[in-house]
């Protein structure tokens, strides 16, 4: 069978090939500039939130949250405007994975079937309730690894409300900053 004979819309297969490649590369990055005071202000934000939270976590026998509220810090402290970044995303998005993973593993026990599920239903949840964080998603991989149980639920919520709070009381502090942009949605 010849390219030409293989269209899908009367395009030539070797069109459709190329056009869906060039797709993959991306457009290019305009005006980026690096601003140090922006991100010297970040930086210390996610270095006093991680300090602080860090000592509470690892204290009370939760050194797993790190990461996710790690990655939830670069979000609320980079990019604070972004709508991941909101304080209802942000707290939701953690309950919600976390909870319903811990149900799922309640359910079903660990294995890989049952984190693959419990992430397509974290994905579905977030997108249905308007609450997508993306870290969030790593909350529900953590719980249901780290074999905390329950109590994971507690200090995931905890951290991610210490979190938001330490963003409004710092972020607030400049002019240039307002946090949150939206509490609700």
């Amino acid at each position: 069978m010849s390219l030409e004979r293989d269209t899908v819309k009367g395009l030539p297969m070797n069109v459709i090939l190329i056009t869906y490649l060039t797709k993959m590369k991306g457009e290019k990055v305009k005006g980026s500039r690096f601003k140090v005071l922006e991100h010297a202000i970040s930086a210390t934000s996610g270095l006093i939130a991680m300090l602080f939270i860090s000592v509470i976590a690892v204290s009370l026998g939760y050194p797993m949250v790190l990461g996710p509220i790690g990655a939830t810090c670069l979000l609320v402290f980079a990019i604070h405007e972004g709508p991941f970044s909101q304080p209802f995303q942000v707290i939701g998005g953690h309950f919600v994975s976390t909870f319903t993973a811990l149900l799922i593993w309640s359910f079903f026990g660990k294995g890989p079937i049952t984190i693959g599920i419990t992430l397509a239903f974290v994905v579905f949840l977030m997108y249905m309730f308007n609450i997508v964080h993306p870290p969030a998603a790593a909350s529900a991989v953590v719980a249901i690894n780290s074999l905390q149980g329950w109590d994971y639920l507690c200090m995931i919520v905890f951290c991610s409300i210490l979190v938001i709070a330490i963003s409004i009381l710092y972020h607030n502090l400049f002019k240039s900053r307002q946090y949150p942009k939206q509490c609700f949605r």
